[in-house]
């Protein structure tokens, strides 16, 4: 069987490269149809270019094919494969320049918050748009998507349509290959648990040869031998009892005890505007690849352990395989968190498909923190899906970084701002010269001394 996967967003070439590289380092891939979508005509023909250039230095021959039209490419998809940043670097320098007007300040800005709202706002219409295009034209392939907000998109496409779609991070992995090597155990002789949502999960369990490692990684915490880029979730972990899932960068910002304090924030090396240094990185990345295809330099290529291979492979051949994915819980998957969330959990992969397991009950404290940002998640897919403006607007309300800055009135007239600055990627039906007649008006009365307390 050949088989055939589509990668939209395919300009993200570091991401595409990896990719790819993984793909085509299982023989039974090597002669895959690789179908490479981007509206940059730019990025993707670069992303073609190494495209060939990976599947030369893998031995492998695909087929490959390439096209600013992505509905040239669907049909016959087994895979569809999301990676895009719909309105680019300036969109994301709006997420953070627009708050910090009102005195916030965010890390990441994609998944939760004022940035994960307005990320939403831009991408799910291209996101809810190739799903509407899979059921006409491949409605049995999976849509593996990493673009953030992770589980807002998927939620959005598990509700509005039929196609089977899988979230994929690989923040799990990276932290428990982190936490091995902080512990001097090896890799693949450590075996965990975890579960919660994307970009806020817990490990629930980490074990080496039967014993518990908790106990040694938290001597290590209290010993101060953590990195100092982990400060924030070691902190985190300190006081809950479980280590997030997802690193400090972006943990600071899913919970309400950090960005909020200038003195934690200096204390705590938290990396404020991270995001938009790592995207200016990519697009330092990008520009020297391009100039290395011309010069026909040699380009390092090496495994990224992306699931999407993985799953693929094993989905192709039979092999099971185990990973960690984003679905949505009806099932209870997650018994105390709301059914109706999309839920990150470890997933079982075979020749039949994917299989999500069964965790039961997070610990108490943890599923507290999780349970406001879905509310905000369900407000936010809502809001999309039904194009109510208020529900997008009563979101942002959510943040556990808002929330402990400013008062109501200031987070919907932030939100008004930050609309107006994006218009050009907002949603028809939120446009801003609509919403602020729907903006909420800070209502001033006099002061009744005999009714204020003392």
């Amino acid at each position: 069987m050949v088989v055939k996967i589509v990668i939209v967003g395919a300009g993200s070439v570091v991401f595409s490269k990896n990719l790819l590289a993984d793909i085509l380092s299982y023989p039974e891939l090597r002669d895959a149809t690789i179908a490479l979508h981007d509206v940059d005509a730019d990025r993707l023909a670069t992303a073609q270019r190494l495209a060939g250039y990976v599947a030369e230095r893998a031995g492998a021959h695909p087929r490959i094919q390439a096209d600013l039209d992505r509905r040239k490419l669907l049909p016959g998809a087994d895979f569809v494969i999301t990676t895009v940043l719909v309105g680019g670097h300036r969109a994301a320098e709006l997420d953070f320049d627009v708050p910090a007007r009102h005195g916030i300040q965010y890390t990441m800005a994609d998944t939760v918050g004022v940035g994960g709202i307005m990320r939403a706002l831009r991408t799910l219409p291209v996101v809810l748009e190739l799903a509407e295009q899979m059921e006409e034209l491949c409605p049995n392939a999976w849509l593996f998507n990493y673009t953030n907000p992770m589980s807002i998109l998927c939620w959005a496409v598990a509700r509005a349509s039929r196609i089977k779609v899988l979230g994929l991070c690989h923040s799990v992995y990276w932290t428990i290959h982190e936490l091995a090597e902080w512990l001097g155990v090896p890799m693949d002789q450590v075996s965990s648990l975890s579960a919660g949502i994307n970009h806020l999960a817990w490990v629930l369990r980490l074990e080496h040869q039967g014993e518990d490692l908790y106990p040694r990684l938290r001597a290590m915490v209290e010993a101060g031998e953590i990195p100092a880029d982990e400060l924030v979730r070691a902190e985190t972990f300190r006081y809950v009892g479980y280590y997030p899932t997802e690193a400090s960068s972006h943990h600071a910002e899913y919970v309400p005890y950090y960005l909020q304090h200038a003195d934690e924030v200096r204390r705590l090396r938290v990396p404020l505007r991270e995001f938009l240094r790592r995207n200016q990185s990519r697009m330092g990345q990008y520009e020297e690849t391009r100039r290395q295809l011309a010069a026909g330099e040699e380009i390092a290529i090496e495994p990224s352990s992306e699931y999407a291979a993985e799953i693929i492979h094993s989905m192709l051949t039979g092999r099971p395989a185990e990973i960690v994915g984003n679905v949505m819980n009806d099932e209870a998957l997650i018994s105390n968190l709301p059914r109706a969330a999309n839920v990150e959990v470890p997933c079982l992969v075979n020749g039949l498909g994917v299989t999500p397991v069964a965790v039961g009950a997070l610990p108490p404290q943890c599923a507290a923190l999780i349970h406001p940002l879905i509310a905000l998640q369900d407000l936010t897919v809502q809001g999309v899906l039904e194009e109510d403006s208020e529900k997008i607007y009563r979101a942002a309300l959510l943040d556990p970084v808002l929330t402990a800055q400013l008062p109501l009135p200031r987070i919907w007239e932030m939100l008004d701002d930050v609309i107006a600055a994006e218009a050009e990627w907002m949603p028809g039906w939120l446009h801003a010269d609509r919403i602020r007649s729907h903006s909420v008006r800070t209502i001033d009365r006099p002061i009744d001394d005999r009714r204020t307390a003392p």
